[in-house]
């Protein structure tokens, strides 16, 4: 008797491999490779969380309705319009698993975030990607990509890994290009870290347009990963079709409350950007000055070339920051192998990596 099988293409899907977190060997290890919290959490949150555990035996509420309360007092929107889940990760699965289907298509970005690809495929789709423009999403790119079967299209703004973005105008350029029947969804999770005046997280364009959703997370600048709280911003029609599908207590109960005392200290979230845009500064002269060439970022990381040279490649320094202690990403499953991602840190473990870095790249 054989054994179950699975769909069809489910077998072929590559599971998606997080940044890795050890270094054997190493006396003290800086992980660089997740773009986390270069300051932790706030103590708010860090508190609320504590204070939880006295209700550890209580169902969370299902509708995570004081988060999303104090999301939309937060944003300035709707709380209707807005549906919590699991992180962020769990609004897009739902996403392609409400709207894809066999033989549909989504699209992204060549260099995008890998969970749009892996969701279209679980739910029997065709992930295509749009070739990028300097390592920037690419409007005229996506478009030329849509048929007849084109269900969502997906864009980090700014993108993971290259840590570009796109303007609200271009945004605003490719919903109006774009069939009805079409999903547009702008996956905002370094949304917190932009200062640019012309950059829009997308919750205007879901106010303005009724096939616009954006996501957010609480596991960057509010440094809330391990607790897996995101959200999406959503027309009335799609808050309705996502609210019938997500797990009825999607959302723990500690994650709800943590998430409601970090959202009550904005002050710690101008501190977190304010210190990740000073130390990724400091750190892009320092590689400049090695003569490293690295893609400006507007996230808490940076996307850094390397050398094909053996020793000085990509492979070869990550192989060798690991052996001192420092964590980086690699770039291989991004159609990126010359370079890594490193992620803006604590300062002494920023300040390890360059001087790591500047034995094998010393300045003239």
């Amino acid at each position: 008797m054989s054994a179950p099988q699975p769909r069809p293409g489910i077998l072929d899907i590559k599971p998606y491999v997080p940044g890795s977190s050890s270094a054997p060997g190493a006396a003290k290890v800086y992980k660089l490779s997740s773009n986390e919290s270069a300051l932790g959490a706030s103590p708010k949150a860090v508190d609320a969380y504590k204070d939880a555990a006295d209700a550890l035996y209580l169902y969370p509420d299902g509708g995570s309705n004081a988060v999303r309360e104090k999301i939309g007092e937060t944003y300035g929107i709707d709380a209707s319009r807005i549906v919590c889940g699991a992180g962020s990760d769990e609004i897009l699965q739902l996403l392609t698993k409400a709207y894809v289907g066999e033989g549909d298509n989504i699209i992204q970005s060549d260099h995008g975030f890998l969970v749009y690809a892996l969701a279209a495929k679980s739910c029997g789709g065709e992930p295509r990607f749009a070739k990028e423009k300097n390592l920037t999403t690419d409007v005229d790119a996506m478009l030329d990509l849509v048929d007849e079967r084109t269900r969502i299209i997906f864009i980090a703004n700014p993108n993971n890994p290259t840590g570009t973005y796109i303007p609200d105008s271009e945004l605003r350029r490719l919903r109006e290009a774009l069939r009805e029947d079409i999903l547009l969804v702008v996956d905002a999770a370094y949304a917190e870290f932009m200062e640019e005046d012309d950059y829009n997280g997308g919750e205007r364009l879901v106010e303005d347009f009724d096939n616009v959703v954006m996501t957010r997370t609480f596991s960057k600048i509010y440094g809330l990963a391990a607790l897996r709280l995101g959200w999406g911003y959503c027309p009335p029609a799609v808050a309705d079709v996502l609210n019938r599908i997500r797990g009825p207590f999607n959302v723990t109960l500690p994650a709800q409350a943590a998430g409601v005392a970090a959202l009550d200290d904005q002050g710690f979230v101008d501190r977190n950007r304010t210190f990740n845009r000073e130390q990724r500064d400091w750190m892009a002269q320092q590689l400049g000055g090695m003569g490293l060439e690295f893609v400006p970022s507007f996230g808490n990381f940076m996307l850094v070339k390397f050398p094909g040279t053996p020793g000085l490649n990509a492979d070869d320094i990550q192989a060798y920051l690991r052996s001192e202690g420092v964590i980086v990403r690699e770039m291989g499953p991004y159609k990126l192998g010359e370079y890594l991602r490193v992620s803006i840190g604590e300062e002494d473990g920023n300040r390890k990596l360059i001087e790591l870095l500047s034995q094998k790249f010393p300045r003239d």
